[in-house]
C-alpha cells in the first residue's frame, strides 16, 4: 500500500469545493482546507505508485478550480 499527502493550490474561493470533491474520489482517506501556502491537502492511499500517479493525475488533477498539486509520499524509515 502506497500512502502519500496530496498539497493543493485552487483557485480564490475554490477550497471548500475542491475539498469537498476530492473527498468523493475513490483511494482518498480525506481532504481538509487548510491555511498556508496551499488551500487543501488530501490524503490519498493506492496500491502500487503507478497507481498513485493515475489518481492524481487521471482524478485529483482533473477537479475544477485546482491550479497546482504536489505530491508528497509517505516513507516509513
Amino acid at each position: 500500500m502506497v500512502q502519500a499527502y496530496i498539497l493543493i493550490q485552487t483557485e480564490v474561493g475554490r477550497a471548500a469545493s475542491v475539498a469537498s470533491a476530492i473527498s468523493a474520489l475513490d483511494g482518498v482517506t480525506s481532504a481538509e482546507d487548510v491555511t498556508g501556502p496551499y488551500d487543501v491537502i488530501a490524503r490519498v492511499e493506492s496500491a502500487s505508485v503507478d497507481d498513485l500517479g493515475k489518481l492524481v493525475i487521471a482524478k485529483i488533477q482533473d477537479v475544477d478550480g485546482i491550479t497546482r498539486t504536489l505530491t508528497c509520499t509517505v516513507v516509513h524509515v
